[in-house]
């Protein structure tokens, strides 16, 4: 499922976008804007729902510091607000918002705004169904400039086919890797080929994985 972060100080509207949601996505909330910004760079985020109006940090704030930061600069964010669209959906834009919902929700358009974000782009997250796991792994090939490399990761997630792992090297889409699984002893697993790149050239990219060929000794069957 994509991962949506919810920043809104008021707790019912949390709870109406958890119960409208969460069929579909992942959500992780919060009420305090200075909490929000270390969830954003621990959960990466599909995508973020930001209120304007809140104590301590104003979501114009929080939307002009996410929108600037390398690591969170590509998470679409989208301003739901009782304040008036009108008034400041421009201004929310040259902030770096992605759209502007005026509460109350029109929900429809909310979730087709965040599937266009965080689904049409990205056809291989619905593929087959993942999990969230956490294994040890080595990845040996060649970078983009075709320098050999290893890499030791952890996964976010884990399928029968495929895994997503943080990995500091720059590789081309469609390169393979040899990939060994790092349990009791290294036992090489089989090939696979980059098929996703998520926050390219930041502390913070993420490669999609798909297997070529079934897996050896895999953590799923």
């Amino acid at each position: 499922m994509p991962r949506l972060l919810v920043i809104d100080d008021d707790e019912s509207v949390r709870k109406l976008m958890r119960f409208r949601l969460k069929d579909s996505y992942e959500i992780i909330d919060t009420g305090d804007p200075e909490e929000a910004l270390g969830l954003a760079l621990s959960h990466k985020p599909d995508a973020i729902l930001l209120d304007l109006m809140m104590p301590k940090f104003s979501g114009f704030e929080i939307c002009q510091t996410l929108s600037t930061l390398s690591f969170t600069q590509l998470i679409p964010i989208f301003i739901v607000s009782g304040e008036s669209a009108a008034r400041y959906k421009e201004f929310c834009k040259n902030l770096g918002a992605k759209a502007y919902f005026q509460k109350p929700v029109d929900f429809e358009s909310l979730q087709a705004a965040l599937a266009q974000a965080t689904g049409v782009d990205r056809p291989d997250r619905r593929c087959e169904p993942r999990i969230r796991l956490r294994i040890s792994l080595k990845l040996c090939g060649l970078d983009a400039k075709g320098k050999p490399f290893e890499c030791v990761t952890v996964t976010e997630n884990v399928s029968a086919h495929g895994f997503c792992c943080a990995c500091i090297e720059n590789l081309a889409l469609n390169s393979t890797v040899d990939v060994y699984f790092l349990a009791q002893r290294q036992t090489l697993t089989g090939k696979a080929m980059t098929v996703r790149i998520d926050w390219p050239n930041t502390p913070g990219q993420l490669y999609g994985f798909q297997f070529i060929g079934p897996p050896t000794d895999w953590i799923l069957k």
